[in-house]
C-alpha cells in the first residue's frame, strides 16, 4: 500500500487512536470466549481464566491499606501476557479492513491507526471500528461512537 501510495501520489488519509486505560478495561469474559474460540489447551485456559478473576488488589494511602478488592476488569500492565492478552482482544478489528479493502488497520498494545485512500471511507472504518470496540466491552469502556473525522485537518 505504501509503495503504490508513493509511486501514484495517492491521497492518504491517518487516524491514529489511542484508547486511553485501555488494558484496564479488557473484559475477562469476553477475553476467554475469544481464547476458546483460539483453541487454546483447556488446561491454559483453566490457568488464564484463574490468573484473571482471582486477582485482587487494594489501595495504599500514606501507610494505610484499603481493604483488599477483587479486580474485575482489565489485564495488568505489569504482566508480560498483558499485551498478548490485549492485542487477542482486539483481533476483530483488523477484519474491518475486508468491509474496505483499500484501507489498513494497525495495531500495537493500545494504539490503532487506521489508513484509508479518502476521508469517508477513513469515516467509514472509523465508525465500523468505534462499533466493534463498543460490542466488545460490557463496560462501554471504549467511548469512540461521537468522533467525527475532521475532514479540514485531513
Amino acid at each position: 500500500m505504501c509503495y503504490r501510495t508513493i509511486n501514484y501520489r495517492w491521497e492518504v488519509n491517518l487516524c491514529a487512536i489511542d484508547l486511553s486505560k485501555a488494558f484496564d478495561k479488557v473484559n475477562h469474559y469476553a477475553l476467554l470466549i475469544k481464547l476458546m474460540k483460539r483453541k487454546l489447551p483447556v488446561i491454559l485456559l483453566e490457568l488464564l481464566q484463574n490468573w484473571l478473576q482471582n486477582c485482587f488488589s487494594c489501595i495504599k494511602w500514606t501507610h494505610v491499606l484499603s481493604a483488599t478488592f477483587r479486580i474485575r476488569f482489565g489485564v495488568g500492565q505489569g504482566s508480560v501476557l498483558s499485551p498478548f492478552l490485549f492485542a487477542i482482544y482486539l483481533d476483530d478489528i483488523p477484519i474491518l479492513r475486508s468491509l474496505l479493502p483499500r484501507s489498513l488497520v494497525v495495531l500495537y498494545a493500545d494504539d490503532i491507526l487506521l489508513i484509508a485512500p479518502s476521508v469517508s471511507e477513513l469515516q467509514e472504518l472509523f465508525d465500523a471500528g468505534a462499533i466493534e470496540l463498543s460490542s466488545s466491552s460490557s463496560s462501554s469502556s471504549f467511548n469512540l461512537l461521537k468522533n467525527r473525522i475532521n475532514e479540514k485537518k485531513s
